[in-house]
């Protein structure tokens, strides 16, 4: 196995970030709960560990904690953030409420010597965020960073392999914050840099041929990225045993099910794709209610999959693409933790009768599934994939779902979708909401009552914030034109310019 990080979270929202830079920097990481058993973190063998910041006030009586056997693992263990106040609260030091918060870029000053930053620049640029501060470090303890709020903006004991920073090195704000961590890597724990995708690629391979051995393998493929390199994986793994069903529910976007088809042409799998559109827009006939769309959509998908895994002769195993951050989602008991549920961890069918599950991608990032999937030769088309929510275009098109609402919004999606394209403007993603509002227009010599129609585009790192995306008026004004002359039910285009908060990045 490879040389191991374990990433205790305490609650942080950069947690995941942490866990990637790490591996971007060729080490191996994992996310595990705050409250880890000692005895399962010494098994794990890490060669590092690195506490997470978090919400909470290190002092309160219910602040998240770890098992303090872990400073004695004889492992470098280092604190970010919240982090570095509870390694401090729980060695002796003391932690005090700020008289004034530290919020956003500040300049910090590297004081003495310091194993951690070694000789990088005095002066650094980094993310702050804390409205507590150590005031006094732990014995043994001497501080090697601060900044004109915070007296202590970083602290270490090489003796003991500790260190600490009140600052966020994971984030692209913090300007030497990589080489920071690459420091710490390879200079503290002793990294030998053994983590990479090609070696990921084998040894999943093997996993999967030793997990299923001669029997086949049922997997659900959307056209999403996580299931399309699960398909191309498994297919290179045990081809011809992977049958692949793609539900075509009607609420694709343009020419998607043909590109999923093309793509998986001359693969060894079975690829089934079922039309199953007649059937889910009969269950929403009268429906305006976002949740109550997915709900029926949701359950048309759980029937529509069963029948059809009945019809292929119910394969043993289930392959589902389940990615990390699913993971560590569905399953974190820190506070900031439950952002949602994934129905491919925990909300299978509870009658299906599989052997077991097959999940390759179980232990990957977003950004480390898109690069499996270019060395797996997958089109950009697929690798590249935005978002896209599983009720499909049903969610982008406010109030009732009919043939005609969805025919208008997926030509306009196709439209603005192309010129974004063409235009390489930055946006992480880009789509079409066709409202439920009606309005009086005017083209050529006739009266119009037709639909307005937003447009959403919005820059983004994690998709849990975003700004809207300053795109040029001349862009938005060829696709109002085009949209309006080329779309028929369309008289009026609009752009929406909210962030998240407080608006979410789809509208329903």
């Amino acid at each position: 196995m490879y040389q191991t990080v374990i990433i205790l979270d305490f609650g942080g929202q950069y947690k995941e970030l942490i866990a990637r830079r790490v591996r971007e920097l060729g080490v191996y990481s994992e996310i595990w709960p705050c409250d880890t058993p000692l005895e399962k973190i010494r098994a794990a063998n890490p060669i590092g560990v690195i506490f997470t910041g978090g919400p909470d006030n290190v002092y309160a009586p219910d602040a998240p904690a770890c098992d303090r056997g872990v400073f004695e693992l004889g492992v470098p263990v280092l604190g970010i953030c919240y982090g570095m106040q509870f390694m401090c609260h729980s060695l002796g030091g003391q932690v005090s409420p700020c008289d004034k918060s530290e919020y956003g870029v500040v300049d910090t000053r590297l004081t003495g010597e310091s194993r951690f930053f070694g000789d990088l620049d005095k002066a650094q640029r980094v993310l702050m965020s804390h409205t507590d501060y150590v005031s006094a470090a732990p014995e043994g303890f001497i501080v090697t960073a601060q900044t004109s709020l915070c007296p202590a903006a970083a602290m270490e004991c090489p003796q003991r392999n500790l260190y600490a920073v009140q600052f966020h090195p994971e984030v692209e704000n913090t300007v030497n914050g990589k080489p920071m961590l690459r420091r710490f890597l390879y200079e503290i724990c002793g990294a030998t840099g053994d983590y990479n995708m090609n070696d990921y690629l084998e040894r999943e391979m093997e996993a999967v041929r030793a997990q299923v051995g001669d029997k086949r393998v049922l997997l659900g493929l959307s056209g999403g990225v996580d299931s399309s390199v699960c398909a191309a994986l498994l297919s290179r793994a045990i081809p011809g045993r992977l049958t692949c069903i793609y539900i075509d529910h009607g609420f694709m976007r343009k020419n998607e099910t043909e590109e999923v088809r093309a793509a998986f042409a001359g693969r060894a799998l079975d690829l089934r794709i079922i039309d199953a559109s007649e059937q889910f827009l009969k269950a929403l006939e009268g429906v305006t209610d976002p949740e109550e769309k997915r709900k029926r959509i949701g359950r048309e998908f759980v029937r529509a999959f069963e029948k059809a895994a009945r019809d292929c002769g119910n394969p043993s195993f289930l392959a589902q693409g389940t990615i990390y951050p699913d993971v560590v989602e569905s399953g974190s008991k820190n506070k900031s933790a439950v952002i949602k549920s994934h129905h491919n961890v925990g909300g299978l069918p509870k009658d299906m009768s599989f052997e077991g599950v097959v999940e390759p991608l179980r232990g990957l990032f977003k950004d480390e599934v898109r690069a499996l999937g270019r060395m797996l030769g997958l089109p950009k088309t697929l690798v590249e994939r935005q978002p896209f929510p599983g009720p499909g275009l049903a969610i982008r098109v406010i109030g009732e779902v009919t043939c005609e609402r969805l025919h208008i919004l997926r030509e306009a999606d196709a439209i603005v979708r192309e010129e974004i394209r063409r235009s390489r403007v930055k946006a992480d993603q880009y789509f079409c909401v066709l409202t439920n509002v009606r309005s009086v227009g005017v083209m050529g010599d006739f009266r119009t009552y037709d639909y307005t129609l937003a447009i959403r585009a919005v820059r983004t790192n994690d998709f849990m914030t975003c700004e809207y995306a300053r795109l040029p008026h001349t862009l938005l004004s060829r696709m109002s034109t085009r949209i309006t002359n080329e779309v028929q039910g369309v008289n009026r285009v609009v752009y929406d310019i909210t962030g998240k908060p407080p608006a979410t990045i789809e509208w329903e």
